[in-house]
C-alpha cells in the first residue's frame, strides 16, 4: 500500500476514535467498587451502578480482574446500554481497549513501527497474532523468514510464541477493520542488522559455533546464523578421509574459526581442525625417536610396509627392519590390519617421514649365535711358531714372490 493510501486509512480510523471520545455519554471513567467472579461493579458518577461483565473486561482470555484490579482503581469503559428499571449501566472495558489498541495499530502502521505480540491461533493460510488485544492476521508468506517446504508444520511451531511484527495493511471487511501483519519483515531487518554487526566485528581467529548446512567434494558450508562460511576439506580434519561427509554431516553443530575473509564480497573461509590436535605436534611431544609403540599395518610396498602410528600419521617399516631374517615380501610375515610392536628409529619433521623397526625389538636368531660361536675369537693374540717352521715356510714365501 502506498504512503498516500496508508495516510488516508489512518486518518479515517483516527477520526472514528475521536468521534467516540467526543461522545461523553459513551466513554466514562469510573471507580472500581467490587470485584466479583462474574462481574465488576463500577461507580461512574451516575445514579445507576456500572456493571462490567467478565466477558466484557478484556480481549485476553487469560485476564484475571481480581489480580489486576483493586477497589478504588480508576477504569475507563464504553457505555453499552442503560437499564433504568434495574438501575444499572452495562459497560465494556474490552471495547474501549479495542478502540485504543486499534489506535496503537494504526500509529504503528503509519510510522512503520515494530509491535510485540503473541501467536494465539493458527488458521488456514496463516496465523493470528494478538497485539494489545487486537487480532492481527499474518499470512503464511509473511510468517517465516524463509520459504518452508512444509508450511503447515512451520506455522504450527509458531503457536503460543512471542513474536515481533510490522503492520503492512489495514483494511475494512464486512464493516470491520482488519490488520495484516508481517513477521518476516521484522526478521529480515533484524538479520540485516546482525549481519552488518557480524562483518564489523569479524577478525581472523575468531571462534564461532555453526551448523553444517551442506557438504560438497571440496568441503562444507557452515551456517553462522547471519551468513555462511566455507570449511575447505583440508581444514576439516588432521586425519585422512575420502570425502568430507566422512567427517561431518548436514545439521551437525561444529566449532569453527575464521581463517580469512573478504568484507567486500562477504565471503569467509573457516577452519575446523585445531592446532593442538595436529598429530605431528602430538608425535613430537609424545613419540620421540626410540619410542616403542603398537602400530597397525596399513598397506604394503615392495620396499616395506606402511603402518598407522597415531590418527593421521603413518610410518614406514623398511623391509630390512620387518624381521630378523631375510624375506622377499612384507606379506610373508605381516597382514593388513595386523597390530605389531615397533620402535621409532628416525623422524624427519620437514619431509613428514617416520622410520620404524620391528627387528630392533627382536632377539638375534639362534643359528646366527651358533655361527658366531664357531669363530676363533683368539686371532688377535700372538701365535707361537718355531724357527724351524719359519725356515721351512720361507722357501714357499719366496717362490710365491717370484711367481
Amino acid at each position: 500500500m502506498s504512503d498516500i493510501i496508508k495516510e488516508e486509512v489512518n486518518q479515517e480510523f483516527l477520526c472514528a476514535i475521536e468521534a467516540i471520545d467526543d461522545q461523553n455519554s459513551k466513554v466514562v471513567i469510573g471507580t472500581v467498587l467490587h470485584i466479583m467472579p462474574n462481574e465488576i461493579q463500577v461507580d461512574v458518577g451516575r445514579k445507576q451502578t456500572g456493571i462490567i461483565a467478565l466477558e466484557d473486561y478484556s480481549n485476553d482470555p487469560n485476564a484475571d480482574p481480581a489480580a489486576e484490579l483493586q477497589p478504588g482503581d480508576e477504569i475507563t469503559c464504553i457505555i453499552m446500554r442503560t437499564n433504568d428499571s434495574e438501575g444499572t449501566i452495562q459497560l465494556s472495558k474490552r471495547l474501549y481497549d479495542s478502540v485504543k489498541n486499534w489506535e496503537i495499530i494504526a500509529n504503528a502502521y503509519k510510522n512503520d513501527e515494530v509491535l510485540h505480540g503473541k501467536v494465539t491461533d493458527v488458521i488456514k493460510g496463516g496465523v493470528v497474532v494478538t497485539v494489545s488485544g487486537v487480532r492481527v492476521f499474518v499470512p503464511a508468506s509473511h510468517a517465516t523468514l524463509y520459504r518452508q517446504d512444509d508450511i503447515d508444520a512451520a506455522l504450527a511451531e509458531l503457536r503460543d510464541q512471542d513474536v515481533d511484527i510490522k503492520i503492512i495493511d489495514i483494511r475494512e471487511r464486512r464493516g470491520r477493520k482488519e490488520a495484516i501483519g508481517s513477521i518476516r519483515l521484522v526478521l529480515r531487518d533484524q538479520k540485516k542488522e546482525l549481519r552488518d554487526q557480524f562483518w564489523a566485528d569479524i577478525e581472523v581467529g575468531k571462534k564461532f559455533t555453526g551448523i553444517v548446512k551442506s557438504i560438497t567434494d571440496f568441503g562444507c558450508f557452515v551456517d553462522l546464523g547471519v551468513t555462511d562460511g566455507l570449511v575447505h576439506r583440508s581444514e576439516l580434519s588432521w586425519q585422512r578421509f575420502k570425502h568430507p561427509s566422512d567427517i561431518v554431516s548436514v545439521g551437525q553443530e561444529i566449532e569453527v574459526f575464521v581463517k580469512s575473509y573478504d568484507p567486500e564480497k562477504r565471503k569467509i573461509s573457516l577452519g575446523h581442525k585445531k592446532i593442538e590436535d595436529n598429530p605431528w605436534e602430538i608425535l613430537k611431544r609424545d613419540y620421540p625417536v626410540g619410542t616403542d609403540c603398537d602400530v597397525t599395518i596399513a598397506n604394503f610396498a615392495s620396499f616395506g610396509a606402511f603402518a598407522h602410528i597415531i590418527p593421521g600419521i603413518d610410518g614406514l617399516i623398511y623391509i630390512g627392519e620387518i624381521t630378523n631374517h631375510r624375506i622377499n615380501e612384507p606379506s610373508e610375515v605381516l597382514e593388513i590390519g595386523q597390530v605389531v610392536r615397533a620402535r621409532i628409529i628416525d623422524i624427519d619433521f620437514n619431509k613428514k617421514r617416520i622410520s620404524l623397526s620391528c627387528k630392533a625389538l627382536m632377539d638375534v636368531p639362534e643359528e646366527v649365535v651358533e655361527e658366531y660361536d664357531g669363530v676363533d675369537e683368539t686371532h688377535d693374540e700372538p701365535v707361537p711358531i718355531s724357527i724351524d717352521e719359519l725356515a721351512a715356510n720361507a722357501d714357499k714365501l719366496f717362490d710365491t714372490d717370484e711367481e
